[in-house]
């Protein structure tokens, strides 16, 4: 079965020069031209992924992608002609996987959706390692069923945040850079502006594990170091 891309974009010449270029990778592309229409089409058919733009007549993409998140965890990766790195941060926040600025490289978003689909699919495969699960002080974390609980009620994550969180896990008591993490993570090369990325993402995951800003009580900062899991 071929794998499923909903693009969504007002820009129609946009969407048909994105919908070619994944086509041409074997991909199955459904295109939107607004939010409400693809929250129609996920409604019946959750994509494995989805492209969205950031400035819809309807709706910003932000706020689908905050709608999305309620109910799905496919990879999401925003497509906007906003380059400030607020706005970047903000759809990180509210739980995008990737970002592409416009005007983008074609072959540039191929590899993303790519790279996106390869971890999403890694992480829910079975791990041939010796370490599969961690469990302590109320966290539990399987890489076998690709679950996480906190004191017994699951946690919704994306494939990003899961692995995420399993790396820092499975160097509990160990300093992490945000440029490891990144590299570890991510699978790319850590820029510095890259420090933001991260930040979010833990931001956010902080947030579904409903754990204090100041003082968390898992995942925690050591500034000007990185992160660590006591």
């Amino acid at each position: 079965m071929s794998t499923r891309i909903l693009v969504v974009d007002d820009e129609t010449a946009i969407a048909d020069l994105v919908e070619v270029y994944l086509k041409n990778e074997g991909f199955l592309v459904h295109k939107c031209y607004t939010a409400a229409q693809a929250l129609s089409h996920v409604a019946r058919e959750a994509p494995d992924l989805a492209i969205l733009d950031v400035m819809l007549p309807d709706m910003d993409g932000f706020a689908l992608c905050r709608t999305l998140r309620e109910r799905h965890l496919f990879p999401i990766i925003m497509l906007t002609a906003r380059v400030e790195d607020m706005d970047k941060i903000t759809g990180l926040t509210l739980g995008a996987d990737d970002y592409v600025t416009k005007p983008f490289n074609p072959l540039e978003l191929v590899a993303r959706v790519k790279t996106q689909l390869r971890r999403c699919t890694s992480y829910n495969q079975p791990c041939q390692g010796p370490a599969q699960e961690y469990d302590f002080r109320g966290l539990q974390i399987s890489r076998e069923t690709h679950k996480c609980a906190l004191y017994g009620q699951e946690l919704a994550l994306t494939p990003l945040e899961f692995s995420i969180l399993w790396y820092l896990c499975g160097r509990r008591g160990q300093v992490v850079s945000s440029e490891e993490l990144f590299e570890a993570v991510w699978g790319e090369r850590y820029m510095d502006n890259n420090n933001n990325t991260v930040m979010s993402h833990i931001a956010r995951l902080r947030e579904k594990m409903r754990e204090p800003s100041r003082k968390p009580k898992f995942i925690k900062t050591v500034w000007g170091v990185g992160y660590t899991i006591e």
